[in-house]
């Protein structure tokens, strides 16, 4: 072969190799989340442009659309609740947790009618919970607080969006849910019974990803991450323009953002590395969940949680 043509194939492989027609570029990063206060950092990120084209957001209604996504393996990776989590290792799909989103800190709650003062009131009472999700844990380890059981109420298995409407209809005596549902109840009367104050750190939502997948996909993964933090960022630094986009975004008032804000904690860096640790709190309220939720047929058979957390992808040095 001539110099010249030897030439001509090195310049054609470098081409394809940079991304034009003909080239073999690995998919983004298919990343699930839906509308929810503790993801707004990878919306913010996504906005102003600080997620690289490794990752692409696949955005959905409900946490359910990412659980359904993990389980058929149409997402690599997903923003859920760390019970959620569980529930799709169960099924089968290896989960690894690679970042803590929010933890609540009164996000999640139980709103009853009024005259209720205590969780015994709840009695014999029709409570709203979504089983398939976090408030399904929330409410098992509030009436673990008051020594009731669940056949101490009359349990409506109920989306969280639907309670709303079910308590106008007068079908429902009290609900367990979160914001903004909480606050849209509280202002046809109900008022607070029990909210996640008093369960600290036990409530997760956090990024997980295929661990299967994992390995193939570190760079994009440290991507995603390192726009997470900078959205993070944003919103701490920023906090007035961030909480007017999200308002936009979510097509509420700023108020309702400010206030739903204050309803969650958003592990910054240090704090992520810690909760990832080994033995750490993500891997205690796992190993609790594993056995609450097998307890309560939420799950059928426990989840081998070896290799739960990996922080390894959480990036390394200033931000």
């Amino acid at each position: 072969m001539r110099r010249r043509q030897f030439i001509g194939l090195l310049a054609s492989a470098s081409l394809a190799g940079a991304g034009l027609p003909g080239c073999s570029r690995r998919p983004p990063l298919q990343v699930g989340v839906h509308p929810w206060i503790g993801y707004e950092s990878l919306y913010l990120a996504e906005e102003f442009g600080w997620l690289k084209d490794t990752v692409a957001l696949v955005k959905g209604g409900t946490g359910s659309e990412s659980v359904r996504g993990l389980r058929e393996g149409r997402l690599d990776a997903a923003a859920v609740t760390l019970d959620e989590a569980l529930r799709v290792m169960a099924l089968g799909v290896p989960l690894t947790v690679i970042a803590v989103m929010d933890v609540s800190a009164g996000a999640d709650v139980i709103m009853a009618r009024a005259g209720m003062q205590s969780l015994d009131d709840l009695r014999g009472k029709k409570v709203a919970v979504e089983l398939a999700g976090a408030p399904a844990i929330m409410l098992l380890r509030a009436l673990e607080q008051a020594g009731l059981e669940p056949s101490d109420l009359e349990i409506v298995d109920l989306p969280v969006h639907q309670h709303s409407r079910a308590w106008q209809r007068g079908e429902i005596d009290a609900s367990v849910s979160y914001e903004p549902v909480a606050s849209v109840l509280e202002t046809r009367g109900a008022v607070r019974l029990f909210d996640s104050r008093s369960l600290p750190d036990t409530i997760f939502d956090v990024l997980v990803v295929n661990r299967e997948r994992a390995g193939t996909l570190k760079p994009a993964l440290r991507d995603l991450l390192a726009g997470h933090f900078r959205g993070l960022s944003h919103l701490v630094r920023s906090f007035h323009d961030a909480v007017y986009r999200i308002a936009t975004r979510q097509q509420v008032t700023p108020e309702a953002v400010r206030r739903a804000l204050a309803t969650v904690m958003l592990p910054d860096l240090s704090a992520n590395q810690r909760y990832l640790a080994p033995s750490g709190r993500v891997e205690q309220v796992a190993a609790s969940l594993n056995q609450l939720m097998l307890r309560e047929g939420l799950l059928k058979m426990p989840v081998d949680l070896k290799g739960l957390c990996d922080a390894s992808f959480l990036p390394r040095g200033p931000l």
